[in-house]
């Protein structure tokens, strides 16, 4: 009686095990993905061994109902122990395989920061319907953004910052309804800025620094009423800035600056909510705005390297504060407003204008 009970017990486990296990597709899945990737010194894949994928494999977690792969999170930079007694981040070489589209239940894929990963986002990946995050930072992927990337209608996390990725921004970019945070920052993405961004209702930062980006700024940007952080600099932009931009509920951090955008300088944007604002080595012209008032809290104003002209307005006084102005390399002319904030800025906050004068330069 007792030997039939034990083997009654040893079933049981035994099925509990499989139960709460990774099914085997999931397992050859992340088999398939290890194979195609090289990680010399950390030896962060030596836990993937064993039949259950679900538990003790470094970086990878299930879904605790479907016992499925739903979030893989390997970070080249990390305060992991591994890293720390290791005294080093990461590195790795390879590619991402298309086996990782198998993994059908993907809530979360994080591989970033290993530096030397090559090869392309596999086109594959849009089919991943539960994806939520996707986060493919600090690597040497190459290639273009999948075009029909707009299926992923859970998505509120893209970051493919610091690669090598080419080609134009997907028309059904717009159509990620839950994107919250837009990083395709330091690529060779080239076209313009779809004319409909102001369909991303969801973004709060979106950040498209250092590419090759041309064309105008879509004035459908301000619709984005959650959006606090637009850096769109370094790139090849023109035309001018849209006033409407001023006008934005949340918006703190405005970085236009590195572009070929020209026009005048919208007044909304100095009496606005925005707290940092870089305009600085473009081609703006005409005076700067004499719309500062008790709303202007700048930690910093950039308006350096453009074509402006007139005076330094009086009203900036009013402003409640600026903590770093930047107004060198104008054509700039009359008296440097006393007191606040002028008080604390060096010279060369006002060098190369055509006839500046009062502290912190000669006197007029």
């Amino acid at each position: 009686m007792k030997l039939v009970v034990a083997v009654i017990i040893f079933s049981l486990l035994n099925i509990f095990s499989l139960v709460n296990s990774c099914p085997p597709s999931d397992r050859a899945a992340l088999i398939a993905i290890k194979a195609a990737l090289n990680e010399p010194y950390l030896g962060i894949f030596n836990s993937w061994t064993g039949n259950d994928c679900c538990h003790n494999w470094y970086g990878v977690s299930c879904d605790p109902e479907v016992h499925r792969v739903s979030d893989i999170n390997l970070r080249g930079e990390s305060e992991d122990p591994i890293f720390e007694k290791a005294h080093r981040t990461g590195y790795m070489t390879g590619t991402i395989s298309p086996a990782i589209c198998q993994l059908t239940w993907l809530s979360s894929l994080t591989i970033a920061d290993w530096k030397d990963i090559s090869g392309t986002i596999p086109a594959c990946i849009t089919s991943l319907r539960f994806l939520r995050i996707l986060d493919l930072i600090g690597n040497k992927l190459s290639g273009e953004l999948p075009g029909d990337i707009g299926r992923l209608s859970r998505l509120t996390v893209l970051n493919v910052a610091d690669n090598q990725l080419t080609g134009r921004l997907p028309r059904s970019l717009t159509n990620l309804s839950s994107l919250m945070h837009l990083d395709l920052r330091n690529n060779l993405l080239r076209g313009t800025i779809p004319r409909n961004f102001g369909k991303l209702r969801m973004l709060s930062r979106a950040l498209l620094s250092r590419n090759r980006l041309q064309g105008q700024i879509p004035n459908s940007i301000s619709y984005i009423y959650r959006l606090s952080d637009l850096d769109l600099s370094l790139n090849q932009l023109s035309g001018t800035i849209p006033p409407s931009l001023g006008k934005m509920a949340v918006l703190a951090t405005l970085n236009l600056d590195g572009n070929k955008i020209s026009g005048t300088i919208p007044p909304t944007l100095v009496n606005s909510r925005v707290g940092t604002l870089n305009l600085s080595k473009n081609a703006l012209e005409g005076n700067i705005p004499d719309a500062f008032g008790p709303r202007s809290y700048f930690t910093v104003l950039d308006l350096s390297y453009n074509q402006l002209r007139g005076s330094i307005p009086k009203s900036i006084v009013s402003a409640t504060f600026i903590g770093h102005l930047d107004v060198s390399h104008n054509h700039l002319c009359g008296p440097i407003p006393a007191g606040a904030p002028f008080d604390h800025l060096e010279a060369s906050s006002f060098v190369y204008n055509d006839c500046l004068c009062g502290k912190p330069l000669r006197a007029c």
